[in-house]
């Protein structure tokens, strides 16, 4: 399960254009993307799936406790707009996040989920490597965009960016642990299942990279 943000109304489609990192006009009724949703600065408030239920209704479903963050964030900007945002809160259920996944399958895809890999006001797009699938880059002007593509027009590496991580230790994973080479904190595991993990690793880790502890650095490709 997974909290649901709608937003119905007239001005919903047009609204929706200047506050994602998604093109709203270019969905259909019945299309889905990803989307970000940003604060000013281009940090990330939350990954959400965007749906379009009907002509002047949308849904982004978050991962679960989260729909309050990003309903929040969506009213703070609604001014004199012609929709109505509710917000429909779920428990979630049996460990799955907003994308369906369970934490071994998110490290399997590489998929962040919001509280773990994606930090609000904190998190910037390029460093979870879903940009690809998130972000338009022709749209027309949004919240939080001058950050993005500016990043995206001198092809900037973010400071760091989002591995797979595998290691043939008998010693666990743990979320939460430092990662090192040479000694060097690089890094820090995110999510973490017995041997496998996601981390985020310092852009100077080569993606072969074997870390301190006969960890290996697995790139990942969306």
């Amino acid at each position: 399960m997974a909290d649901v943000v709608t937003i119905d109304g007239p001005d919903a489609a047009s609204y929706l254009q200047g506050q994602i990192t998604q093109d709203v006009n270019g969905l259909a009724v019945g299309d889905a993307a990803w989307t970000f949703v940003l604060e000013p600065t281009g940090r990330v408030v939350a990954l959400a799936r965007l749906e379009r239920a009907g002509t002047e209704r949308f849904e982004l479903t978050v991962d679960a406790g989260w729909g309050a963050t990003l309903h929040a964030r969506l009213a703070r900007f609604k001014l004199r707009v012609k929709a109505e945002l509710t917000l429909h809160e779920a428990a979630d259920e049996a460990g799955r996040d907003g994308s369906g996944r369970t934490p071994m399958e998110r490290i399997a895809t590489g998929w962040p989920a919001m509280g773990a890999e994606i930090t609000p006001g904190e998190t910037i797009p390029a460093e979870t490597g879903l940009n690809p699938l998130a972000v338009n880059f022709t749209k027309g002007c949004y919240t939080g965009q001058e950050l993005v593509e500016r990043m995206d027009a001198r092809q900037a590496a973010a400071p760091r960016r989002l591995v797979r991580l595998h290691t043939s230790t008998t010693a666990p994973l743990i979320s939460g642990d430092e990662l090192h080479l040479g000694g060097k904190v690089v890094g820090r595991v995110t999510t973490a299942v017995e041997t496998v993990a996601l981390a985020y690793v310092a852009r100077s880790v080569p993606d072969d990279a074997t870390l301190d502890g006969d960890v290996r650095v697995e790139p990942i490709v969306h």
